[in-house]
């Protein structure tokens, strides 16, 4: 019998089969509230600073009080050691704590999650499909991250019924957005480009330290340039950098093609010298 995931809960640690949140939290009623998910490596979470920095951008957005940083840090690492991980996924979640059953937020403390769980073991290549859903470039919760993922839910059911590992959105203006839980990057004529944050993208901890990695250009890019390119790929913390076999069923000249494989190997000589760069 293996043992029980242990997660932190409002300063407690426990199983998680004991752990509880309210039915009236406002994250549950309405869906008020943000996290991060990170990937830990050799028992130390990754670019925990970034991704702080990132859950307090989404709190702001949210206008939501957000708990002391110190003790979320603490907190990751609480989970990792009570589970003896090596390697795993690690979310932290803040919800508006408990509410009442409209919109409006109380006045109370926050709801505070810490979880782990065994790493997705992600294909070499993925293929991924274009939904018919836009995203929202000038929305309200543009590059919040919260917990309201239920479009991104019906996007990646939509990919999975066509075999795709990724669904891709497009945004109002036609132009190339994000995926459901990654950015994109595309490779044409040996140049490397991915979606502006203007896009209505998510500012990807994983995106982030690309660009400052290898030479990459933010540029606003036609929906059709995705399936047209030589190479793609996508990154998230736990996909790292994945590339696209396909799109729509069109499978790209190449994958990984050389700039692929040049993010790649630039990221993993990062993941060997410094785990909170």
């Amino acid at each position: 019998m293996t043992s029980s995931v242990i997660v932190w809960v409002d300063g407690d640690l426990l199983p998680v089969e004991q752990a509880r949140v309210s039915p009236l939290d406002h994250a549950v009623l309405t869906g008020d509230g943000v996290f991060e998910t990170l990937r830990v490596y050799r028992g130390v979470p990754f670019a925990v600073r970034r991704h702080l920095d990132r859950l307090a951008r989404s709190a702001a957005g949210l206008r939501l009080p957000l708990p002391d940083p110190a003790m979320i840090r603490s907190a990751l690492d609480e989970v990792v050691r009570a589970n003896d991980f090596a390697e795993c996924r690690l979310r932290v979640t803040v919800t508006g704590g408990v509410g009442s059953l409209g919109s409006d937020r109380a006045e109370v403390r926050p709801t505070v999650i810490v979880a782990a769980a065994p790493l997705t073991a992600w294909a070499p290549l993925t293929d991924v499909v274009v939904v018919p859903w836009p995203r929202n470039e000038r929305g309200a919760m543009v590059g919040v991250k919260t917990v309201s993922y239920a479009e991104n839910v019906v996007a990646l059911a939509y990919a999975r019924e066509r075999g795709a590992g990724e669904a891709v959105f497009g945004n109002l203006r036609g132009d190339l957005c994000e995926g459901t839980g990654t950015n994109v990057f595309v490779g044409t004529g040996g140049r490397l480009t991915t979606p502006p944050l203007s896009a209505g993208c998510l500012a990807g901890v994983t995106r982030e330290l690309l660009a400052e990695l290898v030479d990459v250009d933010e540029v606003d890019l036609p929906l059709s340039s995705l399936a047209a390119a030589h190479e793609a790929f996508v990154t998230s913390s736990t996909r790292e950098v994945q590339p696209i076999r396909a799109v729509d069923g069109a499978v790209l000249a190449a994958a990984p093609g050389p700039l692929t494989r040049s993010a790649a190997a630039a990221f993993s000589a990062l993941l060997a010298r410094d785990l909170d760069p």
